[in-house]
């Protein structure tokens, strides 16, 4: 099995958004995982997601979106008004990004500016005639009330429905540039969210060209599995997160099938006992500007092979049982392999590894190929290290059948 995850740190959409400022429309967004959120100052950002949508016949529907323009930016303040030394900035005041100005959204409608009234009292209902009827009664103010309503408009034309059918949404903030190849050579990608859809690729990658040959399952016993987990930067404790029943209750309905009648009420133990579980998720790869923040005999470098993650503290579920087996599947692959570990005063980030390792009791490593600048809008990978991924993860699928009865743990 490998299991990764697809998540990144992000802005998302507040429930209720719609701000002005100075002039200013404004976006009301709120963090997600922990991102490095000074790198999301002045960049392009587009916003995707999810949208409920209610049919004709009444039904809700989901229908996913993306604006594909940059119609969102965070500006930074001026050097010559805050000569700070360090960036620093309030996130609940000073990161929301502005959409445009006020008055050219009046000039696009043809609407007078909205006059400013007090506070409105409430109303006295001890004479109210009668309660709103089923279909007029809204427990909610409409999107349109509690967004921009332009911004609505937009989501609409991409979901190609009618704005007033828009029921709520899930929607995120990225970064519109494309990524890219770069270096001097052609050997880094520039990309969003390398962490972690670069492991996610190399999982499906492999699993696929694992099966390229007509007979590739001939002789196999083993059931080749990726699970691509979402939520990992927020812990992982929601219903599609590693830590939920998802992994396990696939594995019970998977064990099953083959088995024979008095092997079935411990098919499912047997299934953890045999596996083996890679935990795909990026790694560091040493910064040059920043050397001294390294263990100095673990320093990763890039397009010089998937990194194996160590932890003394279990942050990592890696063991040596697990890396005897990974060594000989890279030797296989004839793919270059390193090893990682912090240093000892340094913190240490953790992976789905360690939770699924404990909630499975299965056989875990964690490993990932190296990048920099973790965590930021924009990061940089190898180019070599993702064709070492998928070359790495097809030689598990196809020799852990083997390799599996030759490592020998008392």
């Amino acid at each position: 099995m490998i299991g990764a995850h697809t998540d990144s740190p992000t802005l998302r959409v507040k429930p209720v958004s719609k701000k002005q400022l100075e002039g200013f429309i404004q976006v009301g967004v709120e963090t997600y995982g922990g991102g490095l959120w000074h790198t999301w100052f002045d960049r392009d950002l587009g916003i995707a997601g999810r949208v409920m949508v209610k049919t004709e016949e009444g039904n809700f529907v989901q229908k996913l979106v993306k604006i594909a323009r940059p119609i969102l930016r965070i500006p930074t303040l001026a050097i010559h008004l805050d000569r700070q030394e360090t960036f620093t900035f309030n996130k609940e005041t000073q990161l929301f990004p502005i959409a445009g100005l006020v008055a050219a959204e009046l000039n696009r409608t043809g609407e007078a500016p909205e006059p400013k009234t007090p506070e409105p009292t409430a109303p006295d209902r001890s004479d109210t005639p009668n309660t709103p009827s089923d279909e007029s009664f809204a427990p909610l103010k409409a999107p349109r009330e509690r967004h921009h309503p332009y911004i609505i408009e937009l989501i609409a034309n991409e979901a190609k429905v009618r704005s007033s059918s828009i029921v709520d949404f899930e929607l995120i903030l990225y970064d519109t540039q494309p990524a890219c190849i770069g270096g001097l050579n052609s050997e880094l990608i520039f990309s969003a969210r390398l962490d972690n859809l670069g492991m996610s690729y190399c999982s499906v990658t492999s699993l696929i060209n694992s099966l390229n040959s007509p007979s590739a399952l001939d002789n196999e016993r083993c059931i080749r599995l990726i699970s691509l987990f979402d939520n990992e930067e927020i812990g992982s404790m929601t219903a599609q997160g590693a830590d939920s029943n998802l992994l396990p209750s696939i594995i019970r309905r998977l064990s099953v099938i083959g088995s024979g009648s008095d092997q079935t009420d411990t098919a499912y133990e047997q299934t953890l006992a045999t596996s083996f579980l890679i935990s795909a998720d990026m790694a560091h790869s040493v910064n040059p500007n920043y050397a001294a923040k390294y263990e100095n005999d673990h320093k990763p470098e890039m397009n010089k092979g998937t990194v194996i993650k160590i932890n003394a503290n279990a942050r990592y579920a890696t063991n040596s049982p697990g890396i005897a087996l990974i060594q000989e599947v890279a030797r296989r692959a004839k793919v270059p392999l390193q090893l990682f570990v912090v240093r000892n005063d340094s913190s240490c980030g953790s992976t789905i590894g360690p939770m699924l390792a404990a909630s499975l009791g299965t056989r875990t490593l964690d490993l990932g190929n190296p990048q920099l600048s973790m965590h930021s809008i924009r990061e940089t990978g190898g180019v070599y290290d993702v064709g070492y991924g998928v070359q790495l993860f097809e030689s598990f699928f196809e020799h852990f059948g083997d390799l599996e009865g030759k490592i020998f743990v008392d």
